[in-house]
Parts: structure tokens; sequence; C-alpha cells
């Protein structure tokens, strides 16, 4: 039984909800409301489909300069074309120099960030790996962002005030970090656990980052941003898996009912926004969110053995995915695994 004994004091009184207002219906553009964003630059990866798209949309609209990374050119301009001034560069997260070159070019700029809003991912995907050998979940969702965040620390710094945003999902629930083997090599491959680990890895990376980043203003959050179909996220699951796990009817329309998490696109995107920009998150940072609110932490004993369609029935934080161990024995392993060390 592993044992997560970590959990600091200040973990635990910020992991709780504030009140926020916001529901789990709530849109992109209610939880921006009134939130002028002016000559601030984010950059949203992932960006030109799904709840990327959408988050891009609603922070271009309250007026700031967007840049999306991409590793499909053509699908980007053809989805971003009607969002005038939004800039789209090259990058792919399974590939480490392309991370770089696209880090470096912006670095070239001068240009401070203010927010970067991580949220390109795949999910339940068969094995594959990268380059590197690393799992390709593993690899995409955490290490590939962990290797942008470290390229791009001086121009967080250069913002005095930026935030980070991870998209992390309820999936967390899964597994944790499975530190003696991570990308699956002496173990048999499980899709599920290992996309756990790594959506269990981008709210661990909040932490430790936000505790890194806080002397230089920058902050950072993860969320789940509830359940919703025609993202492109869910291409490997199947009708049988969509309509057990709740999501779908049987004629496959998707069921929509934000009490259960199950979403458009547009309150999909709420909490990324709301991490992003919300007042109500100033001089706070490390916490995972849902429906544009601090989400509470699930109780310790509970290791139950999850279901995909528990999303629905269930909310809260798992106790290992906030332990201020594994965030720091996380930290140490991805600087190993990718040869970057942030600050």
């Amino acid at each position: 039984m592993m044992e997560f004994n970590s959990l600091s004091g200040n973990a635990l009184s910020m992991q709780k909800p504030i009140g926020s207002g916001f529901t789990g219906a709530s849109t992109a553009d209610d939880v921006i409301k009134g939130i002028d964003l002016t000559n601030k630059i984010a950059i949203v990866t992932g960006g030109y489909s799904g709840l990327g798209l959408e988050t891009v949309r609603v922070l271009h609209a309250a007026g700031a300069r967007v840049v999306v990374p991409t590793r499909d050119l053509s699908k980007a301009e053809n989805a971003l074309k009607n969002l005038e001034g939004v800039e789209i560069e090259m990058m792919d997260l399974m590939n480490p120099a392309s991370i770089d070159s696209f880090a470096e070019k912006f670095l070239a700029s001068g240009r401070p960030l203010h927010i970067l809003v991580n949220s390109a991912g795949i999910m339940a995907c068969p094995l594959a790996r990268d380059a590197r050998g690393y799992e390709s979940q593993f690899a995409t969702n955490h290490l590939g962002h962990f290797q942008l965040v470290a390229r791009l620390w001086p121009a967080l710094c250069r913002a005095k005030g930026a935030r980070v945003v991870s998209v992390s999902s309820w999936g967390h629930h899964y597994s944790p970090i499975v530190f003696e083997d991570p990308n699956f090599e002496h173990r048999d491959y499980d899709r599920w656990m290992a996309y756990g680990q790594s959506k269990t890895a981008n709210i661990l990376f909040a932490l430790s980052l936000d505790k890194l980043g806080r002397e230089e203003g920058i902050r950072a959050f993860s969320l789940h941003p509830g359940s919703i179909l025609n993202t492109g996220l869910g291409k490997h699951l199947s009708d049988e898996e969509l309509r057990n796990a709740g999501v779908i009817d049987e004629l496959r329309n998707p069921i929509l009912d934000p009490a259960r998490n199950l979403k458009t696109v547009e309150q999909g995107a709420a909490t990324s926004v709301w991490c992003a920009t919300s007042p109500q998150l100033n001089d706070m940072g490390g916490v995972y969110c849902e429906n544009g609110d601090i989400a509470p932490l699930v109780a310790e004993g509970d290791m139950s053995s999850w279901n995909l369609g528990d999303s629905t029935r269930h909310t809260g934080v798992m106790f290992y995915a906030v332990d201020t161990e594994q965030a720091d024995r996380l930290w140490k392993l991805s600087e190993k695994l990718i040869g970057v060390t942030i600050k």
C-alpha cells in the first residue's frame, strides 16, 4: 500500500472551494466577463481544437495577443482563420528539438509571457513511444509541457505576474505516479493507468511550479475541465465505452448535464480561463480546480478502483496528486528524463 504522508498544512488549507459563484454550467465567456487582457501575451498549446480553441477565442476576445503552437500548420490555420492576430508557430510536444525551437523564437522576440495554458493532450491511446523511448501519454501530457515551461521561464519571469495553467483531468484518479516504472518498460501497458499517471503529473507539476515561481510572480494551477465530446481527445474510445460511461445515448448523441460534469466545449473551457485570468485567484496557486472553483480533497483513505463513468458521479482531487513529497520527486525525475532544469 502506497503511503502519502507529506501533505503540507498550506496545501491542505488551500485545496478547498472558495465559493467563486461559478458552476459546471458556467461558460468561458461567463468567467472572463469584465476582465481586460489588453497588452497581455498568452500561449495556448492545443489551441486549434476543442477546449484549447475555445480558450484561445475567449482570451483573444478579451484583448490578449495569443500564440498557438501546432504540429499541424494547415489544420491550425483553418481553425484560427477568423481570429485576427492570433500567431501560429510549429511545435510538437513529442519532439524535444521542436519545443526548444519554438521557445527560442518566442524568447528572441523579447516579449513577456503573462499566460501559458498547457491544454494539449492525448488520452487512452495504444502504446507508443517518443524518440527517447518514453511512453507517449507521459511524454506528451507532462514531459513536453515541463520542457516548454523550462524553456519559456525567462519570458514568464519578465511578465512580473504570470499564470501557468495545466489542463489535467478527473482521470488522475486512475493512477498515481509509478516512479519505479513511469514508462511501462517493466509492466504491462494499461492505457487508462498511463493516462491517469500523466494527469496526476499535471497536478503535481503545478504544485511544484507554483512553489518555485512564487517569488518571480509566477503562479500555477491545474484543473479538470469536465467530460466533453467532440474535442478529438476521445478518438481512441469505442461507442460502447462512451455509452457505458454515460456520455452518449443509444443514438450516439452527447448527453449534456453540467451538474454531472457532462459539458459543452464552452462550459469545458471555463475553468481553464478562470484559472488563467480570474482576480479571485490573486495571491493563490498550486491548487487543482473544477467547475470554476477550487476542488475539494478526496478523503485520504479512498483508493477505490475508479471506472470511466465515475467522473460523472464524483468530484475532487486525490490526495496523492497534492502530496508535496510526490511533487518534489516527480520534479527531479522530469529534470532527469528531459535533461532540462527550471531556474
